[in-house]
């Protein structure tokens, strides 16, 4: 049956494709392609092989994706950084999706890595990252978390409030070592992005206002045992352009250079945030271009208060790790639902959802997908696709043109879900979170092992012989 595009129902920005299996290049990995079958390709494997090695729900992600994006940042904030007399360092944010693995894959390629927690930093370093080569965020972080980043010589600890400073001395007084550390600001530079992912206005939990700075900043200095190198500040994600940061870093600059009159400053670590293609219409700013005008107005800062520009430093992870993830998805209905008006909505049901992509969820977050088995044949019709969560909020693609003979049983492919979607995954309803495959050269192997039902249960304290009895 045709289904007729429901207008009425779509958002202003969806277009109605010529073509509902096409794929947008800014959005799928550059080796994403339809074979001779029409099955989609990814780094060398159909969907269906992958389905059939591996099953679904399965995120894969293309190594040759991420380590391409790696050495882009790598080489445009370095080349920007050498045209105005300066280094630059780039951080992979392991928030964003981290396995040993893809760890491995982004320090071969000239990064270093950040993490937020004992968690991430332990799959840092059983990855084999020098933990120099680590910078430890995070608001609240333990004594615990402190003393183990200080023993093992990690690179820098990001200062994210007072209390902070005495954890870091003690531990580093302990451990007879001096531990070098950044202090995050918030700039007051709002990100035009979702409220809950604006990170540097001023009512929120991270970092501190430029006055309690400068008085940590002084007790750093006091402190021994500590080193402080530089000022830290994020102002978001999911940014596209860059007048935020040119903002940002000129209000941070300011504070820069009164520091100053206390010691040298050797960084600046403007964090990340910089956006991706979720869908055809999204436009992210290019990774040079970036680099480029960033660096640009820094050195254009430092300029006007006199000062030389300092080493810079760089926090990508979404737009490392996000275009290379597919996540692959099996229809199991489908429901045509006519509204009074007479507009209709073909709903799309898949055997994941919330529970390995929440985000549309928690932000409203758009994404795309397409037929990944096979090419349809009828014209498009508007499609949501949902989870198979007992949530009515349960949406894996809000809006989307899909083929109208999509049918149960049929292979369905959403990208760019390499970032924040596994690392926001959970158990909700007690379902097993997928396995994450590598594929790359024609070939697919298990970087992270999917969650079985025994899995689930083994957790259980309440099944066992004698507990259960009780």
């Amino acid at each position: 049956m045709v289904h007729s595009p429901a207008v009425s129902l779509a958002p202003e920005w969806l277009v109605v494709p010529e073509d509902p299996n096409a794929l947008a290049p800014t959005v799928w990995p550059a080796s994403a392609h339809r074979d001779a079958g029409d099955a989609i390709s990814i780094g060398g494997v159909s969907a269906i092989e992958l389905v059939r090695t591996h099953g679904t729900p399965l995120l894969v992600l293309d190594e040759a994706e991420v380590r391409a994006r790696a050495r882009a940042f790598t080489d445009s904030f370095t080349a920007a950084a050498s045209a105005h007399g300066t280094t630059a360092k780039v951080y992979y944010a392991g928030k964003a999706f981290l396995s040993t693995a893809v760890a491995r894959w982004v320090t071969e390629e000239g990064l270093n890595v950040d993490v937020c927690s004992r968690g991430e930093l332990e799959v840092a370093l059983a990855a084999g990252v020098d933990p120099s080569r680590i910078g430890f965020h995070g608001n609240n972080k333990s004594v615990s978390e402190i003393e183990r980043a200080v023993q093992i010589g990690i690179g820098t600890i990001i200062v994210d409030s007072a209390v902070e400073i005495e954890r870091i001395a003690a531990a580093a007084a302990r451990a007879g070592v001096v531990q070098r550390v950044l202090v995050r600001v918030n700039s007051g530079v709002h990100a035009e992005t979702h409220d809950f992912l604006a990170t540097a206005h001023e009512d929120q939990k991270f970092g501190m206002t430029f006055a309690d700075a400068e008085i940590a900043v002084a007790r750093i200095r006091e402190a021994p045992g500590m080193e402080f190198i530089g000022l830290h500040c994020h102002i978001g994600s999911q940014i596209f352009g860059v007048a935020g940061f040119r903002e940002s870093a000129s209000r941070v600059l300011e504070l820069h250079q009164r520091l100053l009159a206390g010691g040298a400053i050797p960084l600046l670590n403007l964090g990340g945030g910089f956006g991706i293609a979720y869908t055809s219409v999204d436009d992210p700013t290019p990774i040079e271009q970036l680099a480029s005008e960033i660096v640009a107005a820094v050195a254009d800062g430092c300029a006007e208060l006199g000062m030389s520009i300092p080493q810079l430093a760089f926090e990508p992870g979404r737009a490392i790790v996000g275009p290379a993830g597919v996540t692959l998805y099996e229809v199991g209905t489908t429901k045509d639902v006519r509204l009074d008006s007479g507009a209709s909505r073909l709903y799309v049901s898949v055997d994941g959802g919330m529970s390995d992509n929440p985000r549309a969820a928690l932000y409203g977050a758009q994404y795309s997908a397409r037929l990944a088995s096979r090419a349809g044949t009828d014209a498009p019709a508007l499609a949501r696709v949902v989870g198979m969560h007992c949530e009515s909020g349960d949406i894996v693609v809000d809006h989307e043109y899909l083929p109208a003979d999509v049918e149960p049983g049929d292979l369905l492919a959403v990208p760019a879900t390499g970032a924040y979607c596994i690392s926001l995954s959970s158990n909700y309803n007690h379902v097993p979170r997928p396995p994450v495959v590598a594929v790359s050269n024609g070939r697919s192997r298990v970087i992270v092992r999917g969650e079985s039902i025994d899995d689930l249960l083994a957790r259980d304290a309440g099944i066992s012989t004698n507990e259960g009895a009780r």
